[in-house]
């Protein structure tokens, strides 16, 4: 199934506002995603991303703003089938085994594929016969993925897909989403591993206190850090007199290999070569991902920053935005 040949993009947020009490989840967002793009949705906990995300599914009704998917309201096109979605929360139901869930989820949509192609795909078939709540996390999750691709959906729509796989269960997870996307699906995704965006994703939208604050490939959002760095084979100089240079806000050294973070690279860069005519090997590189994150969702309104644990989450964390 494909619409992509008509006008409508996947996704088309205008205004979007939602309050819960005092608190503003989400303050006025715009956001278009053209059909077949790979989005991934970033941002600290608290920045909005699952109240987009549900807003996106119609589970929650914005307080302004207006909601489109492939042209329709939210509630019409999951309707037509054209959605797909796995959720961090919801328990399994009961008395059903795994199998049984993906067949009654593919009796929802008008053109599922064969459940158990999906089955296989996603390595649910190995435990397909057990009660789909006698799980553990990580089989749970891939019960959700199942359930979500079985329906061939036109969008899919993913809120911390990988929290409580183990690293083996992500690549896996991956590998079958690049054939998805290849398939011309439109995808988004919110996570908080850093490395799953920069790899997989197409475009980025960085959220902090439910504004969108970046968006755009990660080579982009990557060179929007300050920080840069250079990199260069030089021995026998001591890192001192190297962290002396114009532009150059700190220095390391391992073994004949000296790595220079900059406040001006390309100072930095001129200094270094006409100061030590023997740097080899030399290489600038842009900021990090997880740089631009931290520099962008900085809280300047509260003095507060994004945490660490906000960006390097462990194998079992998923939380709520």
């Amino acid at each position: 199934m494909s619409i992509h040949d008509e006008a409508p993009p996947g996704v088309r947020l205008v205004g979007l506002t939602k309050s819960y009490g005092p608190v503003k989840a989400v303050r006025g967002i715009d956001l278009t995603i053209g059909a077949g793009q790979t989005v991934a949705l970033l941002g600290p906990n608290g920045a909005g991303k699952s109240t987009t995300i549900d807003a996106m599914l119609g589970l929650s009704r914005p307080d302004a703003g207006t909601v489109e998917i492939f042209g329709r309201g939210a509630a019409d096109a999951i309707r037509a089938g054209l959605v797909g979605a796995m959720l961090q929360s919801g328990q399994q139901p009961e008395y059903l085994r795994v199998r049984e869930v993906v067949e009654l989820t593919a009796s929802y949509y008008p053109n599922p594929r064969p459940v158990q192609e999906v089955l296989e795909l996603t390595g649910v078939a190995e435990f397909a016969d057990r009660w789909a709540t006698r799980l553990s996390g990580g089989q749970s999750q891939l019960v959700r993925f199942a359930a979500a691709l079985v329906g061939d959906p036109d969008l899919l729509v993913l809120d911390e897909p990988t929290a409580a796989v183990d690293v083996a269960g992500r690549n896996d997870f991956w590998r079958v989403m690049r054939e998805v996307a290849q398939q011309g699906k439109t995808i988004v995704f919110a996570t908080h591993y850093l490395e799953e965006a920069d790899a997989f994703a197409d475009r980025i939208v960085l959220l902090a206190r439910g504004r969108i604050v970046a968006d755009g490939p990660a080579t982009e959002i990557k060179a929007l850090a300050g920080t840069r760095t250079i990199r260069a084979t030089l021995p026998g100089v001591e890192t001192e007199r190297l962290a002396t240079l114009e532009g150059v806000a700190s220095v390391q050294r391992h073994g004949d290999t000296v790595i220079l973070s900059c406040t001006d690279a390309d100072t930095a860069l001129r200094a270094l070569l006409s100061g030590y005519a023997a740097a080899r090997d030399l290489e600038v590189r842009g900021g990090s991902l997880e740089e631009a994150f931290l520099e962008l969702t900085d809280d300047s309104e509260d003095g507060v920053s994004a945490t660490p644990e906000a960006v390097i989450q462990t194998e079992t964390a998923g939380v709520n935005s």
